[in-house]
């Protein structure tokens, strides 16, 4: 699962029209197979009885009420760019994720990401949107409701991968490896080789690992210098996409050689020799 965080904007409409892979449209109705979970304060905002299903446009128009309503609300360099837009894509070999599993990614990467606080009576608006097949994209307006401005954690993008690979492992969607893996610290081993192994799986940790963490960071380069339009953006992140690739190459040459360097030796095989026919035949009387 890799998280891309894009740049804020001022308009949810083409973060929404991204997310939906087709226009926004006041006509089509996005029922909860579509909008998969949304910030909890949403039941107090809700439609009249008579209409349970918001157009793609009432959406857009829901998340960006906070901008209109607060029109002095910015961050603290004055920035009034206040849509966050977050997309998480499956792997390629991944399975495909219910519409519960899609709700509960959608609410963890929420909490990682600082947008939902579980208690808080006056946070952001935000939605997940699921149209696109392997992929969720979590729509936020930073704006509170109290007309503060929401401020992100340190480092939201580390935070967002450690989440994405702690899903991953949640809810199964990492390769079932045929041999047990060693700890990732292994302070009693008695041998040197299991002491290296510890070591390098460490290393090669896709939760945890130094690798998998920069290999996030390049993955997500990659994609905003994607989004440039001049064809020399287009080359350098096509080579970053390459980059990544090595570096998932890397991680599991190490994990690979840490499982031979823990696995236990085998004792070597005596073997018999015989004299040859030559020695036989001299030593005859």
């Amino acid at each position: 699962m890799i998280p891309r965080l894009h740049e804020r904007t001022h308009t949810p409409n083409d973060v929404l029209t991204e997310a939906l892979g087709r226009p926004v449209s006041p006509d089509e109705g996005l029922t909860e197979h579509t909008v998969v979970a949304h910030w909890p304060g949403l039941d107090s905002y809700t439609l009249d009885d008579e209409q349970k299903i918001w157009t793609s446009l009432q959406w857009a128009e829901h998340l960006e009420e906070p901008l209109m309503e607060h029109p002095f609300a910015a961050s603290a360099n004055g920035d009034r760019r206040a849509i966050f837009h977050l997309d998480v894509r499956l792997r390629p070999d991944d399975r495909e994720l219910t519409g519960p599993e899609w709700a509960e990614v959608a609410h963890r990467l929420a909490r990682a990401a600082g947008i939902e606080v579980p208690g808080e009576p006056n946070g952001c608006r935000w939605i997940a949107v699921h149209a696109q097949p392997g992929r969720l994209d979590l729509i936020a307006n930073l704006i509170r409701l109290d007309g503060s401005w929401h401020t992100q954690p340190a480092a939201v993008l580390r935070r967002l991968s450690a989440e994405s690979r702690r899903i991953e492992q949640d809810l199964r969607l990492m390769p079932v490896r045929s041999t047990p893996r060693p700890p990732a610290l292994a302070r009693s081993a008695s041998t040197a080789s299991a002491q290296l192994a510890a070591i390098l799986s460490q290393l090669a940790d896709e939760q945890t690992g130094p690798l998998a963490t920069v290999r996030g960071l390049v993955e997500h380069t990659a994609h905003r210098i994607a989004h440039q339009p001049d064809a020399a953006s287009t080359a350098m992140a096509h080579r970053l996409e390459l980059i990544a690739r090595r570096l998932y190459g890397i991680q599991q040459d190490l994990d690979t050689t840490a499982t031979h360097l823990n696995a236990p030796t085998r004792p070597r095989t005596a073997f018999l020799v015989l004299p040859s026919i030559t020695a036989a035949v001299r030593r005859s009387p």
